[in-house]
């Protein structure tokens, strides 16, 4: 087995010779469809392959030159493929450039200098966007399944006993590609009342032995709510240690992401907060959610049609669920739903509807499980009373309950409710903790772009077909 600097090595030499590989069968394709393709004229003065040796190794050495001044060799676990997209977007249309300027630079004049055409241009740019991207795909399957077999694992101690510590450990154990190896939790007041009490190696006061006897590579502290002087301690302990030290953030943290700094006559201010949505940014998002509700109800209206039918053969009841939510400033609105449970299921009044839930129709056990249930809400999100992306909209009775117990639950109103969220793509949706929800929906609200609701919307699809657990 290789050690963890061996492995990351390999890792990051053999992206870079597939992005190169990947960058040279781009320029191969792109010649071959200029001289096959009148566009955007006849091809002229085009010779053979061989003669472009030079202008491709240009146009692969700008890849790999731009990619790494990019940081895309940078290997992050679990990585954005949106952003990851939109990275190489960038760099590679700065690398064509590059290697358009670099090529006219030492051919110029010389035996070998040749048409690069617009139309080779343009190619060259699009195939290597692509077939970049899909090589990268392709080594991150390869990299995530060697991880799961051992290769390159970090060996983590997780500083905390309390939920956010056992919803770390959970979240690794759950997703081997990350990489970690979770050594033990490490107590902080002694208490070993852990649903994972089995896993704790020790207490905060001794982190330095710890981390030398088990050979930590990182160490998570996993404490939201601790003084400023505890996590201070915290960090001196493992840096006499020399691991990777990754501190869980609290919740002004999460919610300070963005300062900007201002004034008031003079007399400097922090902005910590500038959340409402006005102007470009409002009428982008509406234009979003307007252009993704019409595609959504023409591309799935024969899905939603045959589930009209399964609906009605499957049970006695409408086929649509109408349910009272609060969406934007707490305003009700009707959102509306494939029928799932049986018709006569809140004849007792509401009630959170769990795992097995005998209320639940056999066919509305499997249209829950991949999300087929909401996509009636396309007609809400073109009428305006729900984004495409947002705050899961919740029922009034159970909104008045946990505004009195959750701080800043309100808040999640200031932007309309999702049919997808923050929340939901990182697996926090149904019978889960409320207040780490609320948490995740107000980093989405304080951190909003269209970006982020571009990348969501692409998290969500994905998930759907992850059975049998949807997002």
């Amino acid at each position: 087995m290789r050690s963890k600097n061996q492995t990351q090595v390999v890792f990051i030499a053999t992206l870079a010779l597939t992005d190169v590989a990947m960058a040279f069968l781009a320029f191969f394709v792109a010649y071959w469809l200029r001289r096959w393709l009148p566009w955007p004229d006849e091809a002229q003065g085009i010779g053979d392959f061989s003669a472009y040796a030079g202008m491709v190794l240009s146009h692969a050495a700008s890849v790999l030159g731009v990619f790494a001044f990019s940081r895309l060799y940078y290997l992050t676990r679990m990585a954005s493929r949106v952003d990851e997209f939109y990275s190489i977007f960038g760099a590679t249309t700065v690398a064509t450039l590059m290697g358009v300027a670099l090529s006219s630079l030492l051919f110029k004049n010389s035996p070998l200098e040749l048409d690069y055409s617009r139309g080779m241009i343009l190619y060259g740019w699009a195939l290597t966007i692509t077939f970049v991207t899909v090589g990268r795909v392709v080594h991150g399957q390869i990299r995530n399944r060697l991880r799961r077999q051992g290769w390159g694992r970090d060996r983590v101690l997780v500083v905390g006993t309390g939920d956010v510590g056992e919803m770390i450990v959970q979240k690794i154990l759950s997703n081997p590609a990350l990489g970690y190896e979770v050594l033990g939790l490490v107590s902080t007041n002694g208490a070993e009342d852990s649903a994972l009490g089995d896993m704790v190696v020790g207490r905060a006061d001794d982190l330095a032995r710890l981390i030398e006897q088990y050979q930590a590579d990182e160490v998570i502290i996993a404490l939201p709510e601790a003084a400023h002087q505890e996590i201070l301690t915290l960090i001196s302990e493992c840096e006499r240690g020399k691991v990777v030290i990754k501190v869980f953030p609290d919740l002004f943290q999460i919610m300070a992401s963005q300062v900007s700094i201002g004034d008031l006559g003079g007399l400097p201010l922090l902005t910590v907060r500038d959340v409402a949505l006005r102007g470009w940014r409002r009428a982008s998002k509406r234009v979003l959610d307007v252009i993704g509700a019409v595609c959504g109800l023409i591309l799935l209206s024969p899905l939603m049609m045959l589930m009209a039918v399964l609906i009605k053969l499957d049970s006695r009841g409408p086929v649509f669920y109408s349910q009272e939510r609060m969406g934007l400033d707490a305003r009700p609105f009707k959102m509306l739903k494939f029928r799932s449970m049986r018709q006569d299921a809140e004849r007792y009044g509401p009630g959170w509807t769990v795992e097995e839930d005998p209320r639940v129709t056999r066919l509305g056990r499997f249209i829950r499980r991949i999300n087929i249930d909401e996509l009636p809400q396309f007609i809400n999100v073109l009428l305006g009373e729900m984004s495409l992306v947002g705050p899961r909209p919740e029922r009034p009775v159970y909104v008045n309950q946990f505004r009195r117990s959750i701080p800043r639950y309100m808040d999640r109103h200031w932007e309309k409710a999702g049919m997808t969220g923050w929340a939901a793509v990182n697996g926090l949706r149904g019978d889960t903790s409320i207040a780490e929800r609320t948490k995740y929906d107000l980093w989405y609200i304080e951190n909003w772009s269209l970006l982020l609701d571009i990348k969501i919307i692409v998290r969500t699809i994905f998930n759907v077909f992850k059975l049998p657990n949807a997002y």
